[in-house]
């Protein structure tokens, strides 16, 4: 985790990371050297003339480059310490210190453009994770948990259709996709990069689907079960790579199953719940693949038990999150986190959830994973236009009940539509 190490290069370096949310876009996904080139060129001109004669302007491109002399070096990046050390150092850095950081040169440039530095993160197990979520139609935010800041994302392009559309989403690399129908019939995927702070659409899956079971592990990400255009609920799977953006068929679940949740652990996958057969009832289940084996094995009551009856259609898939590869579920109803015990396969209670976790049959309500942290987003409406609170705790190992903390509070007039968290 990013958050628990020190860096080498002091933050200080790159004191634009306090920079105010307002100033994030432009501050964190730096011009390229074109744009900067020209933008470089017009700053020097006033009316049509240069600001400074030749020989000032000279001098000053000379001190320049002598100050950066050290990190010039396209082979070295940081030229006293040596490439491989200037890596060891950046890839430390925290991820809002990029843009900046990118900014200095065309080598460090393309070191965070092409998404090379991210890969040497994981490669080094070095994760930092954020919160996207959205509270309104085709708009998305960012929170980094650890500095508390928010920051907004492009609008996504669509149509009509699409962002009336229920929608669903997950992070994966560097990409957030966010998945629905285009024309009540059509699924569409459309794919936010955070390397070029960009939205793109056109990718399909081998097996377009909606109300599936999905998780992500670095680069990789499963999509399980769910509906096609026809309305029929799929036992099938498929990979996909956010690196080479291709998707991979998987061999067929036991069971299939709709309304689904899924989640990596112990380097496994595992599809939690859902509504499957030919009478569309609550699966108690669950189903964990073998990466290695490509097998997948049934589990018996692996879904964390409902406290209330419903129409099973009614209720959000079960909230489930991973930290630390222990398994745990909110339960809307009773307002409590629950555990997953994998050796005897039950579930206990440890305790409460946040006050301000209200929620309608689950739907509005966010449970996640993020790094160490279990996030929970959620809030009533109130008179002021409302609210809503991101509130985190770090489980122990033992059954210690949750102590939450208060991260931070966003007006908003509605609930949370889709969320996702990217570690990268």
């Amino acid at each position: 985790m990013v958050e628990d190490r020190k860096f080498l290069i002091s933050t200080r370096v790159f004191s634009s990371s306090r920079l105010s949310e307002s100033k994030w876009p432009s501050y964190m996904f730096p011009q390229s050297e074109e744009e900067e080139e020209d933008s470089s060129d017009s700053a020097n001109l006033i009316n049509g003339k240069r600001a400074f004669d030749d020989d000032v302007h000279d001098h000053l491109r000379q001190s320049k480059s002598l100050r950066l002399s050290s990190i010039n070096d396209g082979d070295s990046l940081i030229n006293d310490i040596g490439r491989d050390n200037s890596i060891t150092c950046l890839i430390r850095c925290s991820r809002s210190s990029y843009g900046s950081i990118a900014s200095l040169n065309r080598s460090f440039r393309s070191l965070v453009k092409s998404g090379e530095i991210y890969r040497l993160r994981r490669q080094n197990q070095i994760v930092e994770h954020w919160v996207y979520f959205s509270c309104q139609l085709l708009e998305w935010v960012a929170f980094n948990p650890v500095e508390r800041r928010w920051m907004n994302l492009p609008t996504m392009p669509s149509g009509v259709t699409f962002m009336c559309a229920d929608k669903e989403s997950l992070a994966v690399g560097t990409d957030l996709l966010v998945l629905g129908k285009d024309d009540y019939s059509s699924h569409v995927i459309y794919r936010y990069s955070l390397l070029n702070n960009s939205w793109s659409s056109g990718m399909r899956m081998n097996s377009p689907r909606c109300l599936f079971g999905s998780a992500s592990l670095g680069e990789v990400a499963i999509f399980a079960g769910g509906c096609d255009s026809l309305g029929k609920i799929s036992d099938s799977a498929e990979m996909y790579n956010s690196e080479l953006q291709t998707w991979t068929s998987l061999p067929k679940m036991n069971k299939p199953r709709k309304m689904c949740s899924g989640v990596f652990m112990d380097g496994k996958f595992y599809v939690i719940g859902g509504i499957g057969g030919n009478d569309s009832k609550v699966l108690t289940c669950g189903e964990e693949f073998d990466l290695e084996t490509k097998k997948w094995t049934e589990i018996p009551e692996m879904s964390p038990p409902r406290s209330r009856e419903m129409p099973a259609a009614a209720e959000a898939p079960p909230l489930v999150a991973v930290v630390k590869n222990q398994l745990y579920a909110a339960d809307h109803a009773d307002m409590e986190v629950r555990k997953y015990d994998k050796e005897s396969k039950k579930w206990f209670t440890l305790g409460r959830l946040p006050e301000r976790a209200d929620s309608v049959n689950g739907w509005g309500l966010a449970f996640r994973a993020c790094g160490e942290r279990l996030i929970v987003i959620g809030g009533p409406k109130s008179s002021g236009g409302g609210y809503i609170e991101l509130n985190s705790w770090i489980p122990k190992s033992d059954r210690s009940p949750p102590l939450w903390t208060l991260l931070d509070r966003k007006h908003s007039s509605n609930f949370v539509y889709n969320c996702a968290v990217m570690g990268c």
